[in-house]
């Protein structure tokens, strides 16, 4: 069987009607199998075939041989009853020294009453019965059309992932066509193939056939919900597998680069991240020290009555200590610069004027003119 090449295997199946499609290196143990079982399949009806033309002509011989057969054997068992009987002292030697002709002569002359071992080979209908023998038959061919299934649809879902030569829409069969394989392959009815999906159902093992709905997320639970049929071990060739491992391999060190990559540019920007608070922070402290100076330049300039009032408004001196072009860039230094005067400068209070007609928040130096005079 294995020495067919797939032109013989073809003309072998269509010999015993059957209509084989593509043969593959993933269909090719299939219709070996196929065809196996059709070999099988043949030499029983053979054998029926024979058996039924025999029957006939033995019913058929005269009446007369019939007769004649009858009297012959009453001759034959004539001399048996006068022998001695059994126990007797002359009856073991009788017993043990078959005479030629006599029907014990030859053991089987009337028939084995064993069957033989084509008797095994009939059919046997066992559709509505629940004998041992008839279960244990019936759950062979159940275990067969699960086996051929599973082989048909790991075929399929393997071509799907290799290429797609069948252009699959999907890895998921439509029922009707798994449906109409397994009768191809193995004569089995509608109702077998319903009965094996529902032991798939209530069976608690994994038989590698996922059995989905028009909802494919939701559990089915019955088989007319049941919509089409999936493998859940894809058969691929070595070539497909070594094809997919390398292109998953390849995938996942593009993706440890891009990850690495992403790590060190996201260093790099936190470096940056950190140079610029570093330097909007030095920013800050020289623009709290400018600010110091002019307000205590402005009470010192006061006390020599050289301005009218003690204080100076806090947007005068944003806008002597920053030009115009740079006071959007400066905005979040002078913000800070002004917080950090409100909490942590004691000498600088701020306070809230009416100046020119308009409530302006405004700073006052509050050390002794002394004490300014001496530091600087």
């Amino acid at each position: 069987m294995a020495g067919l090449s797939d032109l013989e295997l073809r003309r072998e199946l269509q010999a015993l009607g059957f209509q084989p499609g593509p043969i593959t290196d993933t269909t090719r143990d299939v219709y070996r199998n196929k065809l196996r079982r059709l070999r099988g399949e043949a030499r029983l009806r053979d054998e029926e075939r024979l058996r039924e033309e025999a029957r006939p002509r033995e019913e058929a011989q005269p009446r007369g041989e019939e007769r004649l057969r009858e009297e012959a054997r009453l001759r034959e068992d004539a001399p048996l009853r006068a022998r001695p009987a059994a126990g007797s002292p002359r009856a073991e030697p009788w017993l043990s020294q078959p005479a030629s002709g006599s029907a014990y002569a030859t053991p089987g002359a009337y028939g084995d009453i064993r069957p033989s071992a084509a008797s095994w080979l009939l059919p046997v209908d066992c559709e509505r019965k629940t004998d041992e023998f008839c279960q244990a038959k019936q759950k062979a061919a159940l275990l067969e059309l699960l086996h051929e299934l599973y082989n048909f649809l790991a075929i399929q879902a393997g071509n799907f992932e290799c290429g797609n030569p069948e252009n699959l829409k999907s890895k998921c069969i439509p029922v009707m066509e798994a449906q109409e394989y397994i009768a191809n392959v193995t004569s089995s009815s509608s109702a077998k193939f319903e009965a094996a999906l529902t032991w798939i159902l209530s069976s608690n093992k994994d038989v590698g056939i996922w059995l989905k709905g028009e909802d494919q997320s939701e559990l089915v639970t019955t088989v007319d919900k049941v919509v089409c049929l999936e493998s859940a071990r894809p058969r691929m060739g070595v070539g497909c597998r070594l094809s997919r491992a390398l292109l998953t391999a390849v995938t996942n060190v593009l993706i440890f680069f891009w990850c690495l990559a992403f790590l060190w540019g996201l260093l790099i920007l936190l470096k940056y991240r950190w140079r610029k608070l570093e330097e909007e922070e030095q920013a800050m402290y020289e623009m709290v020290k400018k600010i110091i100076d002019v307000v205590q330049d402005h009470y010192v300039d006061w006390e020599q009555d050289m301005e009218r009032y003690p204080y100076v408004g806090i947007l005068h001196v944003r806008d002597s200590l920053i030009p115009p072009q740079s006071r959007r860039r400066m905005k979040r230094v002078w913000d800070r610069a002004v917080e950090f005067l409100a909490s942590n400068e004691s000498r600088i209070q701020t306070e809230s004027h009416r100046v020119a007609g308009e409530d302006m928040l405004v700073w006052r130096w509050t050390k002794p003119s002394s004490f300014s005079d001496s530091e600087r």
